[in-house]
């Protein structure tokens, strides 16, 4: 499948499955995979639909989806070990869907020799698309995207616990939008100075890494070491630009950061 049909496949899925349940779902649409951690029946029909049409396309490829490592963990390490592989995110931040927010995406990236190549977010109430292909750039609704550097942006977490929290050096914590689908096109637009996760899940990751690299931006993990999709450990932090990735990572290291 060429990158234009992927994007309309998660299109098309997002408006079979995924809107008509906007502000609509049933309780009984809605369960606890663990504490806070919820899945609707969205995230499961979107995600088989995906995965069925990726299958479909690229036969020899792993699939990694969200719900389906749920059901098995082994997908994990079969996904770290793939020469080819795609993760899928079929509902991300699924609590902002249940809670009626429109600040969710559906998200899927391609991974071919322990390299993202390509990476696709679709933002189906905001109707807005940032796809990626390495070393051939990134884009939104189309148009070319490149980093834009907030000055006056605060630096962001999703580690509640973290909010309020000082970097050292640089400034306070703020909370982020709780969806990378919709926090990585806000950094790109400058609305944060920089994005701390502690979790790295792939499907959650790796489709707005490449968007932002490809956008002139940087990431990698805490202690300064690259994201790549085989290591699933060790936080991380994404920037606009080299320079404040390396000063969120010296601020890391500080003992009075996040005091």
């Amino acid at each position: 499948m060429d990158t234009a049909a992927v994007l309309r496949l998660l299109q098309d899925v997002a408006a079979e499955v995924i809107t008509p349940r906007f502000r609509q779902l049933r309780d009984d649409q809605v369960s606890e995979k663990n504490p806070g951690d919820l899945v609707t029946v969205a995230d499961h029909e979107s995600e088989v639909l995906i995965t069925a049409a990726l299958q479909a396309a690229y036969p020899e490829a792993l699939v990694l989806g969200e719900e389906a490592m749920a059901a098995d963990k082994t997908l994990l390490d079969r996904f770290a070990d793939a020469e080819h592989a795609f993760t899928v995110d079929p509902v991300d931040g699924t609590k902002n869907f249940v809670n009626g927010s429109p600040d969710h995406a559906v998200m899927v990236a391609e991974v071919r020799g322990g390299e993202v190549t390509r990476g696709w977010i679709w933002q189906p109430q905001h109707e807005t698309s940032y796809v990626a292909e390495r070393g051939a750039g990134a884009w939104r609704n189309g148009e070319r995207l490149t980093v834009t550097t907030g000055a006056t942006a605060p630096y962001r977490t999703a580690r509640r616990t973290w909010v309020g929290r000082d970097l050292a050096g640089l400034g306070t914590l703020q909370l982020t939008w709780a969806c990378c689908g919709v926090d990585y096109p806000h950094l790109i637009a400058g609305d944060a100075a920089a994005l701390l996760y502690n979790r790295s899940m792939p499907w959650d990751h790796l489709p707005g890494s490449l968007i932002l690299t490809e956008a002139g931006g940087a990431i990698g993990r805490h202690d300064g070491t690259p994201l790549t999709p085989r290591r699933l450990d060790g936080g991380i932090v994404a920037a606009p630009d080299r320079a404040t990735y390396d000063a969120v990572v010296a601020s890391l290291a500080d003992p009075h950061s996040l005091q």
